[in-house]
């Protein structure tokens, strides 16, 4: 057979053969652009763009907790926006106010999806979608979940007594379930959104550590199979890959904030200035997870000060709400020493070149002094600040009545 194949390509001319040469590696070529194509994954990093995924923890065919992270690979930057059970607005496919999960189908989130995609005013380029079972199965996987709970926890479930002691706890799959779905019927709704937000973390953060193990053949197709999502097995793996780099103790997970009405027999939080409000601040942070050039910046959480310099009640409360919703730690909201401030000021004490502009440009706020600045030009107006926060924002007259923007300086 040797020998018979040695005389044909022995008959063959130096031409045909470079044609077959060719048309082989012209092949291998094609194949290899078609495969990375059909790769989202890689399509989206030569695109040089950020990366956008709806998480969602399912019980009972519902969404206990939905989360959008955002990340770019380039800055190594990430934030996270958790989408609150009770957030809903008008729902045009419905036709009425109603909350986003009414619109949700276990087996296919897509209008899902598409509302809160809307909502944020972004494309949601991947969806995981996990349920509590799979993801008690998955947390076995990940030989479970490390996570810190500051005070000890006894419930009673179907399983009988279980104990969280107070301190660092390395939650299995069972334990994990029962930590994110009990709640005491004295319990804040805050406490229960907070307590499985830090869950989802602990999870993400762990998925990082075990990243090298989840390549695994046999262990990757175990882990798909606990996921609904529109990767590949492949495209997962390499996501979740580029993902491992997110430093999870640093990102500052975000909850939509609004106000609570009635609408369909229902409590609904309808966001603030219905939606505008969170498109603000997503559009802020995609410029923030692009900026290289001082991710101390990204990271670092500032403390801000919100005092009311004017006479409409409840000014600094409704500012201060926003505020939180970019991301800022409000440590205290009160009345400045007078109502008869004409301008709104902004007193930096960060320390950081660019961070007071950035805050008061949110508000559209020029008037901006350094603490030098301001412990120069210091007199009895001013003797209340105690330089105890990052920023001091005194709202004056000039300051939209709905506390939104500096209406003029």
């Amino acid at each position: 057979m040797r020998e018979k194949f040695r005389y044909i390509t022995k008959d063959l001319s130096p031409v045909l053969l470079g044609i077959i040469f060719v048309l082989f590696i012209a092949g291998g070529i094609i194949f290899a652009v078609f495969a990375l194509r059909s790769d989202s994954v890689v399509e989206i990093l030569s695109n040089d763009q950020v990366i956008r995924i709806l998480y969602v923890i399912e019980k009972d065919q519902l969404p206990l907790g939905s989360y959008v992270l955002m990340f770019y690979p380039k800055t190594k930057k990430a934030a996270i926006y958790n989408i609150r059970e009770e957030l809903g607005m008008f729902i045009k496919s419905i036709n009425r106010y109603d909350r986003f999960e009414a619109v949700y189908d276990p087996g296919n989130i897509a209008n899902y999806r598409d509302e809160i995609s809307s909502l944020l005013e972004i494309d949601i380029d991947f969806t995981i979608v996990i349920n509590t079972e799979n993801l008690g199965k998955a947390v076995d996987l990940l030989e479970g979940v490390e996570l810190f709970i500051p005070s000890k926890v006894e419930i009673n479930d179907d399983t009988g007594l279980v104990l969280f002691p107070s301190g660092i706890n390395r939650l299995d799959g069972d334990k994990a379930i029962s930590y994110i779905t009990y709640q005491t019927p004295d319990e804040d709704r805050e406490i229960v959104i907070y307590r499985r937000q830090r869950f989802f973390m602990s999870f993400l953060k762990r998925q990082a550590e075990m990243n090298e193990s989840l390549k695994i053949t046999s262990v990757s197709r175990t882990f798909q199979s606990f996921l609904q999502t529109n990767l590949s097995q492949r495209s997962r793996v390499r996501l979740f890959d580029i993902l491992s780099d997110i430093d999870t103790d640093r990102i500052n997970i975000q909850m939509i904030g609004g106000n609570m009405q009635s609408a369909s027999g229902k409590t609904l939080l309808i966001p603030h200035f219905f939606g505008a409000l969170v498109k603000d601040i997503v559009r802020q942070e995609l410029i923030s997870l692009a900026d290289s050039e001082d991710r101390s910046m990204g990271v670092r959480v500032f403390t801000v000060e919100v005092l009311n310099g004017t006479s409409v009640n409840g000014l600094a409360g409704r500012t201060a709400e926003i505020l939180r919703g970019f991301g800022y730690d409000i440590i205290s909201v009160s009345n400045a020493n007078n109502s008869n401030y004409d301008r709104t000021l902004v007193i930096d004490r960060s320390g950081l070149d660019g961070a007071a502009k950035k805050f008061a440009d949110i508000i559209r706020c020029t008037n901006i002094r350094s603490e030098n600045a301001a412990s120069e030009e210091r007199d009895d107006s001013m003797q209340t600040y105690e330089y105890r926060s990052d920023f001091t924002l005194i709202l004056g007259r000039d300051f939209n009545v709905n506390g939104r923007y500096v209406s003029g300086n």
